[in-house]
């Protein structure tokens, strides 16, 4: 009989212990205790304003809860803890929310109500919105950035782009401004409306457009009575038809955009200087 093979022991090196590490489910923020304030959106300050601070019929005020999939009634009660309806114990003292001057702050000690209005209300970032001094922070260094670069845009600005930008916003009364009066008027300009002034800087067509005014003002073009047709004033020979409905200075700017119109700006520039 044959014998039976033994099998060779194969010793294998031992293995380091693999730590395996357990996936722990994201915490919620905590919920800070302090004092807060709230106001209204818009900037709106009326005298008084009263928010909804219970459900009722005619004015619903609901929480919908994902977690449990059920909407939940809100109610502020002053002798509560919890502004939720089912939630809530006993007696119930109701209370008001009122902002006055557009502006609601809330002592840290007034939970139910803080928790209410930045939490659960519906109208929430819409009617009203909760300070929040890092956004606000944010949005201020936004606009200081916008401002200061409006400001420097002016600075840097020939005078014929001045003009062309205050014309936008005053209209034929820049003509007769000194070079002086034309750049404090355009820093003020560029301070108070910063976004717009920006806007208007980097927009060609103001430019053109000024340049299309500036011709008809100094009798280089003339501009017929019904606002139709722009002419040579030496000659009286045509240049263009304003399409109708449109303004005749815009129209204008677009043609000088055209081959044809590039010669015609050229021309005109050059009467300009």
């Amino acid at each position: 009989m044959a014998k039976q093979a033994t099998a060779k022991k194969v010793e294998v090196a031992p293995q380091p212990e693999v730590e395996i590490k357990k996936a722990y489910p994201p915490q919620e923020p905590t919920w800070e205790i302090k004092d807060r304030s709230y106001y209204l959106s818009g900037n709106a300050e009326p005298l008084t304003y009263r928010l909804k601070a219970r459900h009722s019929r005619m004015k619903p005020l609901l929480y919908f809860d994902e977690q449990e999939g059920v909407q939940k009634e809100l109610r502020y009660a002053t002798n509560q803890k919890s502004p939720f309806v089912n939630e809530q114990e006993g007696e119930s003292t109701l209370g008001q929310i009122v902002f006055e001057k557009g502006v609601l702050v809330v002592p840290k000690e007034r939970q139910n109500l803080q928790k209410l209005l930045s939490l659960f209300h519906p109208d929430l970032n819409n009617i009203y919105h909760e300070f929040d001094a890092v956004e606000e922070a944010k949005d201020d260094l936004e606009d200081l950035e916008v401002e200061f670069a409006a400001i420097t845009a002016a600075r840097n600005m020939d005078i014929d782009q001045a003009e062309a930008i205050l014309r936008v916003e005053m209209g034929s009364g820049v003509s007769g401004m000194s070079s002086k009066e034309l750049k404090r008027d355009l820093y003020l300009f560029a301070k108070e409306n910063p976004s717009l002034f920006i806007e208007l800087a980097n927009d060609d067509n103001v430019h053109l457009r000024n340049v299309a005014i500036k011709a008809t003002e100094e009798g280089i073009v003339n501009l017929s009575g019904d606002n139709r047709t722009f002419n040579w004033a030496s000659n009286n020979r045509k240049l263009m038809t304003v399409p109708f409905d449109e303004n005749p200075y815009s129209a204008m700017a677009a043609f000088f955009k055209t081959d044809e119109g590039i010669e015609v700006l050229k021309s005109i520039e050059k009467k300009l200087n």
